[in-house]
This record gives C-alpha cells, structure tokens and sequence, in this order.
C-alpha cells in the first residue's frame, strides 16, 4: 500500500481539493485497494470542519465529491505513516519540514514537483479570492494527480 497526504494550511480548500481528485483518480484506475490517500492542515484552526463551501462547489462541478471530509492538523507521526506527504506550496513545506523528524525528509515533497509543466511550484491559496481561483487551483491539481500517480506507478506498482 503506497500512502499519500496532501496538506495546505487549514485543510479546507487545497489539500481537500486534491485528496477527493487524487483519489478518484486512483479509483478510476483500479488502484483504490493499492493507494490511500488524505489530507491534512499546517494549523488546527479548521480542525472538524468540512472544506470550504465554494471549494466543494468546484469540486462537485468536476465530478468530486469532498463535502465528507473533515479537517485536521499534520503531525510528526504523518512522516511514518505515509510515504508521500506533499505540501501545496512553499510555505507549507517550511512548516512540514520543521515538524519532520530526522530521517524521514525523503517523504517530504512539493505536490507540483510531480505535474510536468511544474510553473511556480506552489498551488495558489484560493480562500481570499473568487470562483476562478478555485477553478485554477482543480486544473492544476487535476495536473498534478497525473503525474503523481505516474510516478507511483513507475516506482511502487
């Protein structure tokens, strides 16, 4: 079983957004009972609650159901249990790479280090900004999931 996280900082918009993508990705394909998949946040503010409403809203616009899922905080014990723990953006990263504990770095990734067109690296917070934000966030993680399971593919399956 490969183990996959996603994490933004409140786990509301992006890293939501990219588990419900990435794991119907992974069901489409068959793999569901080879890869698992979550999310979780950088802070506990969200913690319990569902993604934000206007992510969800897009989500289910491209056929993704995430209004299940419930926010909740990273933790050091995320570096042993998963095999990827893929930060949305830079920010993230440095906060994740801070909680890792030594030995376990090689886990730690930038989730658009997997797209093949990897831009900025980063995947722009929608929370303060409208609708299109959240539309461009789901392309590129629509992106990113493909090459990410091609990855895991090509090293794991």
């Amino acid at each position: 079983m490969v183990r996959v996280l996603f994490v933004c900082m409140g786990n509301i918009c992006r890293s939501p957004t990219a588990e419900g993508v990435f794991r119907d990705l992974v069901e489409s394909q068959g793999l569901g009972a080879r890869i698992a998949v979550d999310s979780a946040g950088t802070i506990d503010y969200h913690a319990g609650e569902p993604p934000d409403a206007r992510a969800q809203a897009a989500a289910r616009g491209r056929g993704v159901e995430i209004g299940h899922q419930r926010a909740r905080q990273a933790t050091a014990d995320d570096f042993r249990r998963f095999d990827y723990v893929l930060a949305m953006d830079r920010t993230n990263r440095r906060t994740l790479a801070e909680l890792c504990p030594p030995g376990e770095e090689h886990r730690l990734h930038l989730f658009m280090d997997f797209c093949s067109d990897k831009g900025s690296g980063d995947v722009p917070d929608p929370y303060y900004g409208g609708p299109g934000g959240f539309e461009r966030v789901l392309d590129m993680i629509e992106e990113g999931s493909r090459g990410l399971l091609d990855h895991i593919r090509a090293n794991h399956l």
